[in-house]
């Protein structure tokens, strides 16, 4: 369940992205961070969404935004899918849900009658102090970067 919300301090937190290399989110501190937690690389909705921040990737990178995405897929998975979609930033991978847990991000969830474990899509758009300025719940995928840029 997510349970963070706008002011509070982000929490920090070390994972591995599509390439191996630690990302570390304290390194940003300075910098406005959008960190988008979606369920899974390649399916239609998190393709849609990934596409719209990569379409706007240089306006947002003019507001002074770092993107970073983040779903419990695999580093080989996450490479496959920024080669697929010419996505110009960096995914990461939380395959242990670390991440996840920390952000409440994974949690119950319910298709088609059936209960499972999963992430919640969700954003956390981070100021240049470390503070959650804004947490998108009902993310739009087809018009993301709107959401963003209207906090």
């Amino acid at each position: 369940m997510i349970t963070l919300k706008k002011g509070d301090i982000a929490p920090t937190f070390s994972a591995i992205n599509q390439d191996g290399k630690t990302f570390n989110l304290k390194h940003f501190k300075g910098k406005k961070v959008v960190l988008y937690f979606y369920p899974k690389d390649n399916t239609p909705g998190c393709t849609t969404q990934s596409c719209n921040l990569r379409d706007n990737y240089t306006l947002l990178q003019k507001q002074g935004y770092e993107i970073f995405g983040i779903s419990q897929d695999s580093e080989k998975s996450h490479q496959k899918f920024i080669k697929k979609q010419s996505l110009p930033f960096d995914l990461i991978s939380d395959a242990d849900h670390k991440v996840h847990h920390l952000y409440g991000t994974w949690d119950l969830k319910k298709y088609m009658g059936k209960e499972y474990m999963g992430t919640i899509r969700t954003t956390f758009v981070i100021d240049e102090e470390g503070i959650i300025s804004d947490v998108i719940e009902k993310v739009k995928t087809d018009n993301h970067t709107a959401q963003i840029l209207e906090e």
